[in-house]
């Protein structure tokens, strides 16, 4: 795929996804970002990636055994003359490669291959040679989802399984500083839980409540907060009118923060497959984005993947904004 191609309207069942449209096209004046892609040694990630690469997006370090990255390149019928092979004899040797890549400064971002997720996390993780820095990490699916007017961003829905208060505060700010360098000046939180009004008998509304509060003392910064919020009163203002809710934020959610990672998951691929949207997705909290892609994802979701890391790497080097938090190590 050209550059210009990767531009076009794409349509799913009549719906146009400009909004991703629009994030690649905000990446066409900058310069490609160098990425560390671990072990891509299936088809999938492999085209994945060059597929940003000819978007003008990225240049990928094409991390694990040489001679596997080359045949699946020669299946597919794939130039891999441009890129450079950093040679490792299997995949967590990859992990930790493409870890040290990023750790080194050679690549500005990491990109997960067809390794599994677990396996790139604990490099990323580690304590001596990782990339942890003083913020917890958490997952963000920035969705394009056709019946809704703006991207719509869930998190945590993949690395977080049941996180605590704390977590949730770190969970917020991440997507906070994200939705700013996307070009979301004061971004609406909405804080989902079952109901709508503080249960005892579902934490989830007492963590949203304690959320709200936080952002009031200034413990969650750039946004406005509301919480509980069901997930109709959230993105529908009807719902919430009929409700009797007075909130900026109620029916005009830009991130919606999910109680745990189950129900973040179920909410996110019930859009995909049901509303047709798209969910490209990324790690904060580390020292640099991460990049996760599921082998489900389209082209489009991929490079709008890579774009929203690329309008990262590129906002940290202006030095915009701190999405990352200080390094531990």
């Amino acid at each position: 795929m050209t550059q210009n191609e990767s531009k076009e309207s794409v349509s799913v069942n009549g719906n146009t996804h400009e909004k991703y449209e629009a994030l690649i096209a905000r990446c066409k004046d900058l310069e490609p970002v160098t990425i560390a892609v671990a072990h891509p040694c299936d088809h999938t990630s492999l085209k994945g990636a060059i597929d940003a690469a000819n978007a003008g997006l990225i240049h990928p370090f094409l991390v694990g055994p040489a001679d596997k990255i080359r045949q699946v390149a020669a299946e597919a019928s794939i130039d891999l003359g441009p890129y450079e092979i950093v040679d490792t004899p299997h995949s967590h040797a990859a992990a930790a490669r493409a870890v040290e890549l990023i750790r080194e400064g050679t690549c500005e971002l990491l990109m997960k291959g067809s390794l599994h997720t677990d396996e790139l996390m604990s490099e990323v993780v580690s304590r001596d040679k990782g990339l942890r820095t003083e913020r917890r990490i958490s997952h963000v699916f920035i969705m394009d989802v056709p019946t809704y007017p703006k991207p719509l961003f869930i998190t945590d829905a993949a690395v977080n399984i049941a996180p605590d208060l704390e977590t949730k505060r770190d969970i917020c700010q991440n997507a906070i500083d994200l939705a700013h360098v996307l070009g979301v000046k004061q971004p609406k939180v909405a804080i989902l839980s079952a109901v709508e009004t503080i249960n005892p008998k579902i934490p989830s509304t007492i963590e949203a409540a304690a959320l709200c509060k936080m952002a009031d003392r200034g413990q969650i910064k750039g946004a406005l907060l509301d919480g509980p919020l069901a997930f109709d009163n959230a993105i529908n203002k009807e719902a919430a009118e009929t409700k009797g809710i007075n909130s900026p934020v109620a029916g005009d959610a830009d991130i919606l923060i999910v109680p745990d990672l189950v129900s973040g998951n179920i909410l996110a691929k019930q859009l995909t497959f049901l509303a047709s949207a798209d969910a490209a997705g990324i790690v904060l909290g580390a020292r640099v984005p991460i990049i996760l892609t599921s082998r489900a994802d389209n082209v489009r979701t991929r490079l709008a993947s890579c774009a929203v890391a690329a309008l990262m790497a590129a906002a940290r080097r202006s030095g915009t904004k701190e999405t990352a938090g200080k390094p531990t190590v």
